[in-house]
């Protein structure tokens, strides 16, 4: 049984990750680190829970952790781990984007391993520091990979992808309170998302030509889930497509290839990323869903972890999604 640790557990990603530990086999959550709501229960932030933790938050770490999550607000982990110390055998896990890019993969001493499973799964078993990859670039990097990786991905790639307002986070602003979200639709950083930085360093992973990728990210008016949709130039088959996709991810315990159209209920509330094919005349458009707080965050967090200890890979992440 491994002690785990969380910094920063009173938002959505937070309260993702303690609904998985409390519930996992091999783990116990040791502390659940607050500034602003120590000493209270961990389920006056999340009501969720109520009957299934009597966890309080604390303003206290135990630096002796065998895992700690980092689920801080982008540019807050690297100030933190900068003011905190842990154990040398403390594995870190970051949920921001402050050690996703390959020039901001070192820090103090430890080397950050970008955490995709489906592509870097021996490096995250030995690793002893994950930066656990963006929601929007989970579902897009998953939809393009096996494209990038037989050098299929030349010309320009066109992505229209939407996400819920958890992906937001859980402080409300403009765009994220229910008034305006309900009922309405719209488009945010187009073609400079912060995510694309990360896309694009996994694509071009494989040694290969990788055109230019056009991203519209929308909001939408739901609370979990990104479906993203790409399309660019392919001259083989529809059947050559889905062999090559079914090859690539004959090992990925949560992608799963699929003939059938596919839908968000499919995934939320699940660790798993479904893919559809579609071929027209020379474009081939592909269709990827997941859960942005699962897969897309403290889901794949999770795997993260199971990689690192050894466990199985799907430990504590057989989750059903609601599918009416």
């Amino acid at each position: 049984m491994i002690k785990t640790g969380i910094i920063g557990g009173s938002g959505y990603t937070g309260g993702e990750l303690i609904r998985i530990l409390i519930h996992h086999p091999g783990a116990e959550i040791d502390f659940v680190y607050s500034t602003t709501r120590a000493g209270k229960s961990i389920t006056t932030a999340h009501a969720d829970l109520i009957g299934s933790t009597d966890l309080d938050f604390s303003a206290e770490i135990n630096p002796e952790v065998d895992v700690v999550f980092l689920c801080l607000g982008h540019g807050n982990s690297s100030q933190f781990l900068e003011e905190h110390q842990f154990a040398s055998h403390t594995k870190i896990i970051d949920l921001s984007n402050d050690f996703r890019l390959k020039d901001d993969a070192q820090f103090k001493g430890q080397d950050f391993v970008y955490g995709l499973p489906e592509l870097y799964k021996s490096e995250i078993e030995g690793a002893s520091a994950i930066a656990n990859p963006g929601c929007f670039a989970t579902a897009i990097q998953l939809g393009l990979l096996p494209l990038a990786s037989a050098n299929l991905l030349g010309k320009d790639v066109h992505v229209n992808a939407v996400t819920g307002s958890t992906g937001a986070g859980v402080k409300p602003s403009d765009t994220t309170h229910f008034s305006w979200r309900n009922n309405n639709a719209s488009w945010y950083k187009p073609f400079t998302h912060q995510h694309l930085g990360e896309i694009g360093e996994s694509l071009a992973s494989f040694d290969h030509t990788v055109g230019q990728l056009h991203f519209l990210p929308n909001r939408g008016n739901f609370a979990r889930g990104i479906l993203a949709t790409a399309y660019t130039h392919f001259t083989g088959s529809l059947e050559e497509a889905q062999e090559l996709y079914t090859n690539f991810y004959s090992n990925a315990v949560f992608t799963h290839i699929t003939a059938q159209p596919i839908h968000l209920k499919q995934v939320v509330n699940t660790n798993n990323c479904h893919i559809h094919l579609h071929k027209h005349k020379d474009v081939l458009l592909v269709t990827s869903a997941i859960d942005n707080l699962l897969k897309g965050a403290s889901g794949q967090a999770v795997q993260n972890m199971n990689l690192i200890f050894g466990f199985e890979e799907t430990l504590g992440l057989n989750l059903k999604g609601s599918a009416f």
